[in-house]
């Protein structure tokens, strides 16, 4: 059983990286954290997580300036590395984004980012805890029992097809607080700052990586 987990947090200029090395520290101090956008690295990673905060058109902008596109898509794609996207490096996952300008995403799971329409009583961005509502049985939310309160800041959403959502929270109406599609997990909540339950989700991706990984090897 693998231990020695190689993780690489993508480093774009663009998202809460010391949060997420903390978390992860606290989780497991064994496993190795690189903080890179260096294609090697990258590529000689055991599974990627791609944190996001600030606007699409920026992080897209920033990830080609690292020359990141083409890399992501090796790693993610081609070699179907194990990969968490948190918050809008989850958004970046899908094929567009409304936010200020129409603009393409990563592409790698289909759907696009819209914004959230202000219902009456309830602000946007929307801020704060709120509950999951889990829509089929996954390996990252089965272990979280009654407490699925987790942390959002964010002003659009993802909309996709319902093959893709493991989790949607509801705020004037139901959306998508989790994805999965194939290697791919998606977090429109910030898991490194929910606390326990965030912690359990994260381990929850961390482990189902190695398994992944270990299947992999029997092949």
């Amino acid at each position: 059983m693998q231990q020695d987990l190689k993780i690489a947090i993508i480093d774009y200029n663009m998202g809460n990286i010391k949060s997420i090395i903390n978390a992860i520290r606290h989780i497991n101090d064994n496993y190795k954290i690189t903080v890179t956008h260096d294609k090697d690295e990258i590529l000689l990673s055991d599974c990627i997580i791609l944190p996001g905060v600030g606007a699409f058109p920026d992080a897209i902008n920033k990830l080609k300036e690292k020359n990141l596109i083409n890399t992501l898509h090796t790693a993610v794609i081609e070699n179907k590395k194990p990969t968490l996207g948190i918050c809008l490096g989850m958004q970046l996952l899908f094929s567009s984004s409304e936010e200020i300008t129409l603009t393409n995403g990563l592409g790698f799971i289909p759907g696009k980012v819209s914004y959230i329409i202000p219902k009456k009583g309830l602000r946007v961005p929307h801020v704060g805890w709120n509950s999951l509502i889990i829509e089929r049985d996954n390996e990252i939310f089965n272990s979280l029992k009654e407490d699925k309160d987790f942390y959002f800041v964010h002003s659009l959403h993802v909309e996709c097809d319902d093959e893709y959502v493991l989790a949607k929270f509801n705020y004037g109406k139901l959306m998508t607080a989790a994805v999965k599609k194939d290697n791919i997990i998606g977090m429109q909540f910030h898991p490194e700052k929910s606390q326990r339950v965030g912690l359990l989700a994260i381990r929850n991706f961390l482990e189902w990586s190695i398994s992944k990984i270990n299947e992999d090897n029997k092949c």
